[in-house]
């Protein structure tokens, strides 16, 4: 008898001793053994993990080089956000700005929708979990909803280096409630 044969025998003797085990769901694959994200990114979507570099006088990571070869796009305007433990900013969705997000503290979920009827991946959904224990820079490409939900004890904070400045008087942002019929996607409460 093989191996295989062997665990799936003793995976329904056990199935078969585990009251409520017929309601439960099966967790899906999420990484593969060496940890690389199974996810299939929205078209445009890219994640950049910059390292950080520690010793005896603290740390240093790098937030943005055009050399990485990341976008074409230049570096026009920053802004620095916080997030309070429970609190959620989003759905929001530009139509010409690409956002450029830095997510280094805190625990960070970020979930995108892509919405443009026209792409490879309309109608998918990404999501993230970025902050203190994952430094990452997300590109969330113009016509993707995106929201951010601190989902963990301390502020989350993340830096905005969006492809154009914020427009004052006529803004590139647009927002749905959190509830809502166009996304598939309810933000769970946190905290």
């Amino acid at each position: 008898m093989t191996f295989a044969a062997l665990y799936a025998g003793a995976v329904v003797a056990v199935q078969a001793g585990i009251e409520g085990l017929e309601k439960a769901r099966k967790d899906a694959a999420t990484v593969t053994a060496d940890g690389t994200p199974l996810q299939e990114l929205i078209e445009g979507v890219k994640i950049h993990r910059p390292p950080t570099h520690a010793d005896e006088r603290g740390t240093v990571c790098e937030i943005y080089d055009l050399r990485w070869g990341l976008t074409d796009e230049p570096l026009v305007y920053a802004y620095h956000v916080t997030i309070r433990p429970g609190q959620t900013k989003g759905w929001v969705v530009h139509l010409m700005q690409i956002d450029r997000l830095f997510v280094y503290a805190g625990v960070a979920r970020i979930v995108l929708y892509d919405a443009r009827t026209e792409s490879a991946s309309f109608g998918r959904l990404n999501i993230f979990h970025f902050g203190d224990h994952d430094r990452a820079l997300l590109f969330i490409p113009a016509g993707v909803y995106h929201a951010i939900q601190n989902v963990g004890d301390d502020d989350a904070a993340f830096i905005n280096l969006p492809s154009q400045p914020y427009q004052h008087d006529d803004p590139d942002k647009y927002r749905l409630p959190l509830d809502n019929d166009v996304i598939p996607y309810r933000l769970p409460a946190s905290g």
